[in-house]
């Protein structure tokens, strides 16, 4: 008997992850959860929203060295981080990261996949090319390799999207510690650089 549209159809898994450009171990969640979405692919279809947090709100515009700010950050933390994390190139500097939330909310209002995209971008090139974080020329290059439009204008006005920013902040961070943070359809939470299989295993929890 074959089977009805409604039998074959994917389910679809819908995935809020709240996380700062500038947090490591949002990276390595990041890679670690996009792993998961290739291994199962088959088996459902992904809606994934990114949202801010900010690790460190009075971070300079400016920056500070990397190095001194995870030191400062994750204390005796930090060495071992490092250690964990050796294909990351800790160099340049790490400043405020409002300027990547803007754009990475702005993305997502031209599609959900370009959003994803565009951290993957952004957290590459901060975490494995030194880039700072807060420099436009490097935002808007990130913006212009993932297909965003009018980048360039909606950053040059520093209010475009700047209450949104704060309104998700207040919606999404209010209730956690820490990131990286997942809500994955609406109910079941992880934190953390998860490996790959808890993800999958919570796409199948999700999708019963």
């Amino acid at each position: 008997m074959a089977q009805s549209s409604s039998d074959t159809a994917k389910k679809v898994i819908k995935i809020d992850v709240s996380s700062d450009s500038v947090c490591p171990w949002c990276f390595v969640g990041k890679k670690n959860l996009d792993k998961a979405l290739a291994l199962s692919k088959d088996q459902y279809d992904f809606e994934i929203k990114w949202h801010p947090f900010l690790l460190n709100p009075s971070a300079s515009i400016e920056g500070v060295n990397k190095k001194e700010y995870y030191k400062s950050k994750f204390g005796s933390r930090a060495d071992p981080m490092h250690a964990r994390m050796a294909e990351i190139i800790f160099v340049a500097n790490s400043g405020s990261s409002l300027e990547s939330h803007r754009l990475i909310l702005f993305a997502g209002k031209q599609g959900l996949d370009k959003q994803h995209n565009l951290v993957e971008e952004l957290m590459n090139g901060y975490f494995t090319q030194g880039k700072f974080i807060g420099d436009r020329d490097f935002l808007l290059e990130s913006a212009r390799k993932v297909g965003i439009e009018g980048a360039a204008e909606y950053l040059d006005d520093p209010n475009n999207g700047l209450q949104e920013v704060k309104e998700e902040l207040g919606k999404y961070s209010a209730n956690i510690s820490g990131v990286p943070h997942y809500v994955i359809n609406g109910k079941h939470q992880l934190s953390g650089g998860q490996p790959a299989e808890v993800f999958l295993r919570a796409f199948q929890v999700a999708a019963k």
